[in-house]
């Protein structure tokens, strides 16, 4: 596909920032990315400096201005999933920005797609295997609530969507001093400090890398169905347990591991995709294994800090 026109929102989060530095089809494209803070996301992520085709507009997802200029395909993944914020304005940002969002989807003549960032939240936590789209959601947090509300705003609407329901990741600016159990093990590895496991080290995860992760958000906005839900993640489970051991082992580090909770005796819980729909449907696939996931992830840091 090109020469077309794109607009993404969420474009400086991980998500954004795996897709400039891995989907090669953006650069044959002309991108409208919406951001609070241009310059200070351009002197962060220099790439997009780099490509004339990607150009800036200014504005919270909730109240930006609306282009008058036409697109073809929407992007909607802005989200507060890496920051812990009040519930209040998670909600906002999540519904009152999607119908925002899709206010602007309505008039674009020649819209063709129209992809909305969800979350395997919507699912709940009840579940101990691999969830299926087709499973019942009932979500217990905030989060998860307003991204399944979100999600029926959009498939109630007019425009041409379809949704991604992410669940967890690894690569390059996966944040490594958020709240994600990755991220930490990935950082106390580079500073050789203890890993901290705060349960009991048997809740079960899976981890798409970055790559792969651009590769499946671009396929789902341009060949997607319209009006379906599609997961979107690995179905290489672990535990959290095992992943600490992971990591340090392709790190190479000694670090200590420490467990703070014994072994409770009740199922573990899952939090994992079935992505049997994305690979029939699309031709999605888990094409990085999780230890070389790991070893792009480390040496990406090790060169930015010189190590």
């Amino acid at each position: 596909m090109r020469n077309k026109r794109i607009f993404i929102t969420g474009g400086t989060g991980f998500f954004g920032k795996s897709l400039l530095s891995h989907c090669g089809e953006l650069k044959q494209n002309d991108v409208v990315i919406l951001s609070r803070n241009p310059a200070a996301f351009i002197s962060e992520f220099p790439l997009v400096s780099a490509n004339k085709r990607i150009t800036f507009l200014r504005g919270d997802i909730r109240d930006f201005e609306l282009p008058e200029t036409d697109f073809d395909y929407i992007y909607h993944g802005a989200a507060t999933s890496s920051r812990i914020i009040p519930d209040e304005e998670m909600r906002s940002v999540v519904i009152d920005g999607t119908r925002h969002i899709l206010d602007f989807a309505k008039k674009n003549k020649r819209l063709s797609g129209f992809l909305f960032v969800s979350s395997g939240a919507v699912y709940g936590n009840k579940y101990q295997l691999p969830m299926k789209e087709d499973f019942p959601c009932e979500p217990v947090a905030v989060y998860g609530r307003s991204k399944l509300e979100a999600e029926k705003m959009c498939l109630e609407s007019d425009v041409p969507c379809c949704i991604a329901r992410a669940f967890a990741f690894v690569g390059e600016h996966l944040p490594l001093d958020a709240h994600f159990a990755m991220g930490n093990f990935i950082r106390d590895c580079l500073n050789n400090k203890p890993i901290v496991i705060k349960g009991d080290g048997t809740a079960v995860r899976t981890y798409l890398y970055a790559g792969d992760l651009a590769r499946w958000l671009w396929t789902m906005l341009i060949h997607g169905e319209r009006g379906r839900a599609y997961n979107l993640g690995s179905d290489m489970m672990i535990s959290i347990g095992k992943l600490a051991e992971t990591v340090r082992n392709v790190a190479g580090t000694n670090n200590e591991i420490q467990i703070l909770k014994p072994p409770s005796g009740a199922p573990p819980e899952c939090y994992a995709p079935d992505i049997s729909r994305a690979r029939s449907e699309l031709g999605l696939e888990v094409w990085t294994t999780l230890a070389e996931a790991i070893r792009k992830t480390l040496e990406h840091h090790r060169r930015q800090e010189g190590r």
